[in-house]
């Protein structure tokens, strides 16, 4: 970790991070005890992976990417990638639909 307080940032290299819901969990509440110190938490070489399940529990604002790292914050679909959303269809069953 590495402190920055110029900025206020508290940069995380989370590549040695596994990909799963106890990281998530982890980092969400580092950043919780950050904001109570008036600072926030960073992070930085984050896997697709990582960076795909923060999207999912809907944390990409809350777990921001810091510069530098090839990837923007936000969660937003590049020109050419394939968005993630969810398609629904209608069941011809279901009389509501």
């Amino acid at each position: 970790m590495l402190l920055d307080d110029d900025v206020g940032w508290v940069v995380c290299d989370v590549c040695a991070l596994a990909p799963d819901a106890a990281a998530v969990d982890v980092l969400a509440r580092l950043q919780l005890a950050a904001r109570r110190l008036g600072l926030d938490v960073g992070l930085r070489n984050a896997s697709d992976e990582l960076l795909e399940l923060i999207a999912l529990v809907g944390l990409c604002d809350v777990l921001p990417v810091c510069a530098g790292s090839g990837i923007e914050p936000g969660g937003q679909t590049e020109e050419g990638e394939q968005s993630l959303g969810v398609e629904e269809e209608a069941d011809p069953a279901d009389p509501t639909g």
